[in-house]
């Protein structure tokens, strides 16, 4: 039975945990470093960590934060924000991420993708898929730029089209869900998981464990969460242990009743 996959979520500004409401009205929730160490600590599969202004100040990812973050880690660390070419791949792959996730930059050049599973094997490649319901609520477009530009562009397809090319990985996030609490948006999940063959993170929207599991139901291989875990409302260990009892496959440690 495939083991499902409990990943906090750390979204970086400045060398800090921020979190917001539709990336939106960030708020303080950290240091990364402290926030990776108590993840890790409760039972985390893996860990994330975006920098989320990387993109939008035109600069590379934060190489000296991944590193002092892989140094308390002992689990999977994707990495992700302004990944714009092969370099900027393996320079963090180097820091010690163990994959790379790529969203506005493989919009702007598609072939990206190929080139960074050629290089390094698709089990490295995440795309990080930032999706909305488009405004008249016929489907999801796909939105890049830290949430802040519509595309246009159909994310079921794009998604598809990604996992084609060479993405090993689909890191799926809602807009419209992130940071409201109000549940993963299982539309958008079910029909991505029905475009691709690869692995879907889901993530946006957990309030609690059943929003996992509806998540894990819908087509989610691992589900992502972030403010529940930073405001201490919940723990990795315990939302794994819910999952387990709704009868989920889950890595579970005695050490984390």
């Amino acid at each position: 039975m495939l083991m499902r996959r409990v990943i906090p979520c750390l979204d970086c500004d400045a060398g800090r945990v921020v979190k917001g409401v539709r990336f939106a009205a960030l708020r303080d929730a950290g240091d990364p470093v402290a926030c990776a160490q108590r993840y890790a600590a409760q039972g985390a599969d893996e860990l994330v960590l975006l920098d989320i202004s990387a993109t939008n100040d035109g600069r590379g990812t934060m190489r000296e934060l991944v590193a002092r973050v892989r140094e308390v880690l002992a689990i999977p660390l994707t990495v992700g924000g302004g990944v714009r070419s092969r370099a900027d791949a393996a320079a963090l792959l180097e820091c010690g991420a163990d994959k790379v996730a790529v969203n506005t930059a493989a919009v702007v050049r598609p072939e990206l993708l190929g080139e960074l599973a050629r290089e390094f094997g698709a089990q490295c490649v995440v795309l990080a898929l930032d999706a909305a319901r488009r405004r008249d609520g016929d489907g999801y477009e796909v939105v890049v730029r830290s949430g802040k530009e519509r595309t246009g562009r159909d994310a079921i397809a794009w998604a598809a089209t990604a996992a084609a090319l060479g993405a090993g990985e689909v890191l799926l996030t809602s807009v419209d869900r992130d940071g409201t609490r109000s549940g993963y948006e299982l539309e958008l999940i079910a029909a991505v998981a029905r475009a691709v063959a690869v692995p879907i993170v889901a993530s946006g929207g957990a309030a609690h464990a059943g929003h996992l599991a509806d998540a894990l139901a819908a087509g989610a291989d691992a589900v992502l969460a972030a403010s529940i875990l930073h405001d201490d409302h919940t723990s990795v260990a315990a939302l794994k242990h819910a999952l387990a009892a709704r009868g989920f496959a889950m890595r579970l440690d005695e050490n984390h009743p």
